[in-house]
């Protein structure tokens, strides 16, 4: 008898422990936000979350208002879409709200890397003193001789003035990698008295290798970062994984001549602090993904609208032409390629705004906090709601700021001059009459800004500068409408497009 009662007993808890897991005893609380857990147990809203998150969190947003609590896969997201509570949430202490815990998930899962709180000053540290600054000014440098020996080497091969067709997206995405992967990892080293040629073309070749590969990776991201691959395409990108880390390890890194100093520094620490060399392998495919999978996207946005805006191209053309003039260069028949420089990427402001246009319509990451303490926050509107311990807090800006009517009027359309003035100043926004800090955050924000931030701009910059500069550029069928975005990708920086576009090429002079 006692034995069934001790069966039962633990049944009875297993029982409730289960439906505790599963969110059936979860209830509002007086002043938190609206609930809504969903039909199905645990699941929540996870498979329509996943299916289009832009769309999701527009249907909670008009049946809830701006601040909602949600079940998804096990987790309960409160969402803030009311931009005037963002600047409380992302400078709130890490004591209440931690982007670390989710982030290391995810770092986790996807590149098999485990961070430690030594190897985040690490990174922050080398990312502050090498892409800021005059750090900055050198890899721009580096990045520019990259861009030299992919994009401008066979300028004056004497095939003339013919055109060229490509993919404008694999064609951007392509280029961009490889540049700045050459400019951060390093190159190969001449053999020899008078093999630098050799060296170069092998850069191409193995550039161009990595590059392969890493698409393939980068097509299984969002599923593997949300644990949903199938079986096959989780075997897929184990392999690929392994494959990074051996290609990567820093016993092959340290084989290259012009490593950056941003790598070459991070690596040094990690050893000095313990940090065993399988996982420094494995933080160095973290840094590539982190370097390099949103810079070619973005950049093939940016030139498929001035493409289609003839306008904005014209007038971005005779900015770069007139910084390269005022250095001194000039491109015309026979003269030698533009050497652009960190000073003349600071000249553009027409570019600089074309480019954060693009960025105010195409990226849309998703800022994610824990919430380790109820925390209160207090709304636009002057009401007061707790976040409870145990959740997570998420903005997602693209929705809320990026394509915010009242803040960006007509926010569908692009228009490259947006965000500057006549006389090349940054422009200021307002909503309600109040001037507002955050209009656009592709970067994030706070404590989790993206570090690598002003390198990835000058990055992007450079390769349409000598787009502009050295080409003449035109789409295949220039009434071909601008493809629509890739709705996988919702919340993980620059969305890609579900197909791509032809458009073809050729030397101005």
């Amino acid at each position: 008898m006692v034995l069934w009662v001790i069966l039962l007993c633990a049944l009875v808890s297993s029982l409730l422990g289960g439906l505790y897991v599963l969110g059936v005893f979860r209830r509002r609380r007086p002043n938190e936000p609206p609930l809504d857990k969903g039909t199905i147990p645990w699941l929540g809203y996870l498979l329509e979350f996943r299916k289009d998150s832009s769309e999701f969190l527009r249907r909670m947003q008009r049946k809830h208002g701006d601040v909602f609590t949600v079940l998804i896969g096990g987790y309960y997201f409160t969402f803030v879409m009311d931009p005037s509570c963002f600047g409380t949430i992302v400078k709130e202490s890490r004591s209440k709200l931690d982007f670390r815990t989710n982030a290391a998930q995810v770092v986790l899962r996807v590149f098999g890397y485990k961070p430690t709180e030594a190897t985040r000053s690490i990174v922050h540290a080398a990312s502050t003193k090498h892409l800021m600054g005059d750090g900055l000014a050198v890899l721009t440098q580096a990045t520019m001789e990259s861009f030299r020996k992919l994009l401008l080497f066979n300028l004056s091969s004497g095939e003339g003035r013919v055109w060229q067709e490509e993919n404008l997206f694999h064609y951007c995405y392509n280029i961009v990698f490889r540049a700045g992967y050459l400019a951060l990892y390093g190159t190969e080293p001449p053999r020899g008295a008078g093999n630098k040629e050799k060296a170069e073309e092998q850069d191409r070749l193995h550039s161009s290798q990595v590059f392969q590969e890493f698409r393939k990776y980068d097509r299984l991201f969002p599923h593997l970062a949300f644990a949903v691959l199938p079986p096959k395409d989780k075997r897929e990108a184990e392999r690929l994984k392994r494959h990074f880390w051996n290609m990567l390890s820093v016993k092959k890194v340290w084989q290259k001549d012009n490593i950056s100093s941003w790598i070459s520094d991070q690596v040094q620490l990690l050893a000095e602090n313990g940090v065993p060399e399988y996982m420094q392998d494995r933080f160095m495919f973290m840094l590539l993904w982190a370097s390099q999978g949103n810079t070619g996207p973005t950049a093939f946005w940016l030139l498929l609208y001035l493409l289609k805006h003839p306008e904005a191209l014209e007038a971005v053309r005779e900015e770069v032409d007139k910084v390269s003039r005022e250095s001194g260069q000039e491109v015309k028949a026979g003269s030698p390629p533009v050497t652009v420089t960190w000073d003349m990427l600071n000249q553009t402001p027409l570019l600089d705004s074309a480019l954060e246009e693009t960025l105010r319509l195409v990226a849309a990451p998703m800022l994610v906090r824990a919430v380790l303490e109820d925390t209160c926050l207090r709304t636009g509107s002057g009401t007061e709601l707790t976040l409870r311990r145990g959740d997570r807090v998420a903005l997602f800006p693209h929705i809320s700021v990026q394509m915010n009517p009242e803040i960006h009027e007509e926010p569908h359309k692009f228009r490259y001059d947006r965000f500057v003035n006549p006389d090349g100043t940054r422009k200021d926004f307002y909503r309600n009459g109040k001037k507002l800090k955050y209009v656009n955050m592709p970067w994030g924000a706070g404590v989790s800004t993206c570090p690598g931030r002003f390198f990835a701009t000058a990055e992007m910059k450079l390769f349409v500068f000598l787009m502009l500069s050295h080409f003449e550029l035109e789409l295949v069928n220039g009434e071909e409408e601008i493809p629509a975005i890739d709705i996988s990708r919702w919340g993980f920086g620059t969305m890609q497009p579900v197909h791509d576009v032809r458009f073809r090429y050729r030397p101005r002079f």
